[in-house]
């Protein structure tokens, strides 16, 4: 399975991605990209001086159930990706959503 640390990809063949952010996203046309704002749910480096602040940030205030709705339309993008790939192979366009191109 892939591995993602210090800003690197790392697939089982040995081939190496250097990444500049520290996500990968996936578009509804089934492009693979950077993600590179985690500004819809993430991890805040709690400050030291002030305690207070949540570690978390969900400016949204999604619900545990709004998440997972999230992580499944992803999910479901990633599996559309893979069907398609085994379907048509990596260098055939037909395995991009062109709907979602326009």
């Amino acid at each position: 399975m892939a591995d993602f640390k210090r800003r690197s990809l790392y697939l089982n063949t040995g081939k190496q991605i250097k990444m500049f952010g520290n996500s990968l996203a996936i578009g509804k046309s089934l492009e693979i990209g950077e993600g590179y704002a985690p500004n819809i749910f993430s991890f805040v480096e709690p400050q030291l001086e002030d305690k207070s602040i949540l570690p978390v940030s969900n400016p949204h205030k999604l619900t545990p159930d709004e998440l997972f709705e999230i992580a499944d339309y992803n999910i479901r993008l990633w599996m559309d990706l893979k069907d398609n790939i085994r379907k048509y192979g990596a260098n055939n366009p037909r395995v991009f959503n062109s709907e979602a191109l326009r």
